[in-house]
């Protein structure tokens, strides 16, 4: 049976992995808060003719703002089934859906729901870096 437990804690996805999608999370959440904390809505409007020759230093960091969400979302959608079942699993456990100890119940709760927009779902969390840091310290990863 004390093997049994043991399994049950291993990941498929290396908890270095989830460190990097706490990383990039983190990021990302910085930007936005940044982006409200200053009022900016960072849209720039652009007539017909302007565009061939309208630089704005805007666009730069608004670039690197969306490079970080692509990244992030490029990095979800290629996790396997059960790995972004096991990121979603933590994401829940950190969130206190599940508690540690129900962590099977939880990854076989995320393997039913798992679909194509793992990524939407995961990026729609406000808090999805603390939950994923809470539940990777949860499990012990």
């Amino acid at each position: 049976m004390q093997r049994r437990l043991e399994k049950e804690w291993e990941l498929s996805i290396g908890p270095d992995t989830v460190r990097l999608f706490i990383l990039k999370a983190k990021a990302l959440s910085a930007a936005v808060n940044e982006d409200y904390a200053d009022g900016a809505e960072h849209e720039v409007e652009l007539d017909g003719e302007a565009h061939d020759n309208h630089h704005h230093d805007g666009l730069v960091e608004e670039s690197s703002e969306d490079l970080t969400e692509e990244e992030l979302r490029e990095l979800i959608n290629d996790l396997n089934v059960d790995e972004a079942a096991e990121l979603v699993a933590l994401a829940w456990v950190g969130r206190g859906d599940y508690d540690a100890s129900e962590w099977a119940d939880a990854l076989t709760a995320a393997r039913e729901r798992a679909n194509k927009r793992t990524a939407k779902y995961l990026l729609g969390m406000p808090l999805l870096a603390d939950w994923l840091e809470e539940g990777l310290e949860a499990i012990g990863a």
